[in-house]
């Protein structure tokens, strides 16, 4: 008996000393970096959250970076950067991606995996997308409004032409709402991304009288600025307001009823998967074929659709839940309700 004790002992202390000898899965250089388009709104911290969350559990660093207001110039400088540094990994929103193409490809070519989020850039060699299936996403804010409008009344859409993800949304809100003969968009205002050019451009076509029956806006930032002009002219029972994305200024108006509802995306969700499909690339988990970066195809799947969830005063207080848990975690101050 003693000597089988012994030997298992023996046994015990050769698996361990093998194990101890193993190189660890992940190593101390791994470093992947997420590119945002706009790091100081509500959205891109919600998925740099996400990011640092999926960072911490793989026990990889992680670098969240990108210019503080809507300048896709300054993005591109900072995915330039990010490439220099050849990290074992990039997420990136390209809020314009023909401007990306480039080094996008450069990236990829220097075997750098690129994961788009949020924003696609389908015509580089990105080797996938995860987010939003953004033309689905508009036609069901456009459905919602002429649900509330009982299918009748005039439009004004509010987003930033010329960015993919939002000329996709348009096309699918202006395909929903032309199911309806009775409803009409007159105007498509480009803010920009700034709540303060939605606000002063709602507010001009109130001064000027114009028959409103509905704002639709397609993107986070125009949303409260153009609630705020509703509520300083008393019009919010007069005109349906439906917003897009979850900021906290999006959950407080829907409380207070200027708003009716928004379209709520996952950013959360966008870069916690987008960081876990870079590491899998990284370490080539998927076996498909030798290598990914001369593979004929990617072993990974082309699109992730995260979905999109409707918001409204019925469960808002569970979203205001989540935005505050998410800011503490990111140490910021937790707003008032």
């Amino acid at each position: 008996m003693k000597n089988q004790s012994a030997r298992l002992l023996a046994l015990a202390l050769a698996i361990a000393l093998l194990a101890s000898c193993e190189k660890p899965f992940h190593q101390e250089t791994e470093h992947y970096v997420f590119v945002s388009s706009n790091i100081a709104l509500p959205y891109w911290q919600e998925a740099q959250a996400g990011f640092k969350d999926a960072a911490r559990i793989l026990g990889v660093k992680a670098d969240f970076t990108g210019p503080d207001t809507y300048n896709p110039s300054d993005e591109l400088a900072a995915f330039q950067k990010a490439v220099s540094q050849h990290p074992s990994g990039i997420l990136v929103a390209p809020a314009r991606p023909d401007i990306f193409a480039t080094s996008i490809n450069d990236a990829i070519q220097q075997g750098i995996p690129v994961i788009t989020i949020d924003t696609d850039a389908p015509d580089t060699r990105r080797v996938l997308f995860i987010g939003t299936d953004n033309r689905l996403a508009g036609a069901e804010s456009g459905t919602h409004m002429a649900e509330l409008l009982h299918g009748e009344g005039n439009i004004v859409i509010i987003a930033i032409p010329g960015q993919l993800n939002q000329d996709q949304r348009i096309a699918g809100a202006t395909e929903a709402l032309g199911r309806y003969a009775k409803i009409k968009v007159t105007h498509k205002l480009d803010d920009k991304g700034d709540p303060r050019s939605a606000n002063d451009q709602v507010s001009g076509l109130l001064d000027k009288k114009e028959k409103i029956d509905g704002i639709l806006c397609l993107e986070a930032s125009g949303g409260p600025g153009a609630a705020e002009a509703l509520h300083r002219l008393s019009l919010e029972s007069k005109i349906v307001f439906l917003a897009f994305d979850k900021n906290p200024e999006t959950l407080d108006w829907i409380s207070s009823g200027v708003i009716k509802g928004t379209i709520a995306q996952k950013p959360y969700t966008m870069s916690y998967y987008g960081l876990k499909f870079l590491d899998d690339l990284h370490h080539n988990i998927v076996r498909e074929f030798k290598d990914w970066r001369n593979a004929p195809v990617s072993p990974l799947p082309t699109r992730v659709d995260t979905g999109t969830a409707w918001v409204d005063k019925t469960n808002v207080a569970a979203f205001h839940d989540a935005e505050t848990n998410m800011i503490r975690s990111l140490g910021g101050p937790v707003p008032s309700q």
